[in-house]
């Protein structure tokens, strides 16, 4: 078990910025993805499997990190990189904003390492018991629409809480000392936070709501290197297969190249599908009703069309 110090100690080896921003533009010939402490992504920047992939059409790979989605979908909409992966929620938040998102392939049940975390000594015992407590999560994040898919599983409306948007290193922060009575909050900062001395997990993301995740990308690079998109993905589908068979390695590369504690690594690791497919018209529906969850509570002003974004892969030959 971590006490408060351990716990500190090793949420420090996670981004306390909201983003690594890349300073350069587009250039010919270089592909640029943003990417989190965690995931198929992280895998693939250690095994060089991109850059492999990437060679025969003339292309490098620079990598950029962030500390979660919604700062990573910013730089997308400002041409700071080309390609990354995030949450369910980040790009419904972009897309309202009008970004030139696509959405190039899903990861479905990819966010399954997330939940409800209480602290030491919390007398929550049910998710309506959260009615009026100050409830932790990134805003327009991954968290942000698991919290409000607890509110309603519960019976209760996200105005029946009081919600505490923070970025995840200071929630962290916030969560050790105790001024909030609960935080919504992913892997591996999820992995971590669990072990701490007394945190209990309220709900996961698994007895709550399916979490995908999505590869994104914009749609200046989708439509001018189409084939080289298509050879991420493939790529990445590669990595995802390699990873399902090959967990306790995975969690061995994933602790190597983000810092985060093994024991937290295996944990995140375990509970992570590591399945990459299409935009299908059931990944649609389901995030058009994570979109459509958010408009209604005027969290999003306007509403948006999933399938408006939604890239159309180049055809296969043969």
């Amino acid at each position: 078990m971590l006490d408060r110090r351990a716990l500190l100690a090793a949420l420090a080896a996670l981004p306390a910025t909201l983003a690594v921003r890349s300073t350069h533009a587009a250039e010919p010939g270089l592909l640029r993805i943003g990417y989190q402490k965690n995931g198929i992504l992280v895998v693939a920047k250690q095994q060089g499997i991109i850059e492999r992939r990437l060679e025969p059409l003339g292309h490098t790979v620079r990598w950029i990190e962030f500390s979660f989605g919604p700062p990573l979908l910013e730089a997308l909409s400002l041409d700071g990189i080309d390609f990354g992966q995030t949450g369910d929620a980040p790009p419904i938040f972009a897309q309202a904003a009008r970004s030139s998102l696509l959405y190039a392939a899903a990861q479905e049940a990819g966010g399954s390492g997330a939940g409800i975390l209480l602290p030491k000594g919390s007398g929550i015992r049910s998710l309506a018991d959260l009615r009026g407590k100050r409830v932790a999560f990134a805003k327009a994040s991954s968290a942000h629409n698991l919290t409000i898919a607890a509110l309603e599983k519960a019976g209760l409306t996200y105005a029946d809480i009081e919600p505490v948007t923070l970025a995840p290193a200071d929630a962290a922060a916030a969560f050790s000392r105790g001024s909030i009575d609960a935080w919504t909050i992913w892997d591996p900062y999820f992995a971590i936070a669990e072990a701490g001395e007394g945190v209990r997990v309220l709900a996961s993301a698994t007895e709550i709501a399916p979490q995908t995740n999505f590869f994104l990308a914009s749609r200046p690079f989708a439509e001018g290197r189409a084939a080289v998109l298509a050879a991420t993905i493939d790529a990445l589908a590669e990595v995802a297969a390699w990873c399902t068979q090959n967990r306790g390695a995975v969690a061995e590369l994933l602790s190597q190249g983000t810092g985060v504690p093994l024991p937290a690594t295996r944990r995140a690791v375990d509970r992570t599908e590591y399945v990459i497919g299409p935009m299908t018209e059931r990944v649609i529906a389901a995030q058009q009703q994570v979109a459509d969850r958010f408009h209604a509570l005027k969290l999003i002003p306007k509403p948006v069309r999933i399938a408006d974004a939604v890239w159309a892969a180049p055809a296969r030959n043969g």
